[in-house]
């Protein structure tokens, strides 16, 4: 399969969210063509070091290879029964043939989440498992990996020839529900879907994402891939130590009306265990999904907030079934 189809864009020139030299708009335009025409892409000049990296992964495999007893601790409600926690947490490989550890922003409190009184907005005790280490290191990794977003996301906002500082509109850091996830295929037996477009087994469904972008960190072994909108042909993300991976989101989707897709994606059933780490960068609960955001109409009062979108996206998860 062609290594190509996901095109490898220098973020570096844009960090700093100054888009107006001639690199950057050269930059912006790669991934103005690259959310347009394939939904995916791979970062580098990224700004998060290859130590930060390496540390992220040691805290999450170190994670999955404690007891179970140890994992549970931070489950949701369903999973064990004396946590309040209905979102945010450990749960099981017998969910849907892999682990996972939903982390939602590192700088809510348990108060601030009490105070907020949303089920999305969930305190987790990390304490319970982690060492303090190993939360900085997380803590760290979610403020890096979201800036990234914000400045991602604020290139959208540049190709609509809006004000960049309109972004604080859409993403509150408290209020967002952004989360930083390990997802684990520990040795599956089989595999939890058979393709009906070409037969093949995966380890992960076929899906696409409920967010604005994610943006992922992938091992060594690989097995992701991506479906071409136009000839429906799967083609591998090739693994790149130097790289993060981005797609497009339903919700980006929704509010450019269609013109950055959403686009499929699935991981390949292998037998030897893998992880990986997605962020799913999200809007604040209470942002009014309305395409008024980026083009000049008037607003629409029967929008409905992000939490609303959310809920609705999730359903099709079994995971999130909780």
């Amino acid at each position: 399969m062609s290594r190509n189809f996901i095109p490898t864009i220098n973020i570096s020139s844009l960090l700093d969210c100054r888009f107006d030299s001639k690199n950057s708009l050269k930059m912006i335009k790669k991934i103005e063509k690259a959310c347009k025409e394939v939904g995916f892409f791979q970062i580098i000049g990224h700004g998060i070091g290859k130590k930060n990296i390496e540390n992220t992964c040691f805290v999450g495999k170190k994670f999955f290879t404690m007891s179970k007893k140890n994992k549970i601790k931070l489950s949701p409600r369903k999973w064990n029964s004396k946590n309040k926690n209905k979102y945010r947490g450990y749960f099981p490989n017998d969910v849907n043939g892999k682990e996972g550890l939903d982390i939602g922003d590192l700088k809510v409190s348990r108060k601030y989440a009490l105070k907020i009184k949303n089920k999305y907005i969930e305190y987790l005790n990390l304490n319970k498992t982690l060492d303090k280490k190993s939360i900085t290191t997380l803590s760290n990794y979610f403020d890096k990996i979201f800036n990234i977003g914000e400045c991602l996301f604020k290139v959208i906002i540049k190709l609509h020839k809006k004000d960049i500082d309109s972004s604080e509109e859409v993403f509150e850091r408290l209020k967002t529900l952004s989360t930083l996830r390990f997802n684990f295929y520990s040795n599956q037996s089989k595999p939890i879907e058979v393709s009906k477009e070409d037969g093949v087994a995966l380890g992960c469904e076929t899906h696409v994402d409920s967010g604005i972008f994610t943006i992922l960190y992938q091992d060594k072994k690989g097995g992701l891939q991506v479906q071409n909108k136009k000839n429906k042909k799967w083609y591998d993300v090739p693994f790149n130590k130097n790289a993060l991976v981005v797609n497009t989101g339903r919700a980006l989707e929704f509010l450019t009306k269609g013109k950055f897709k959403a686009t499929n994606h699935r991981v390949l059933w292998n037998k030897s265990k893998r992880m990986s780490i997605p962020f799913f960068f999200e809007p604040s609960y209470d942002f009014k999904m309305d395409e008024a955001f980026f083009y000049k109409k008037k607003p629409n009062n029967k929008a409905v907030n992000y939490e609303k979108f959310l809920n609705q996206s999730l359903k099709k998860f079994i995971e999130y079934q909780r």
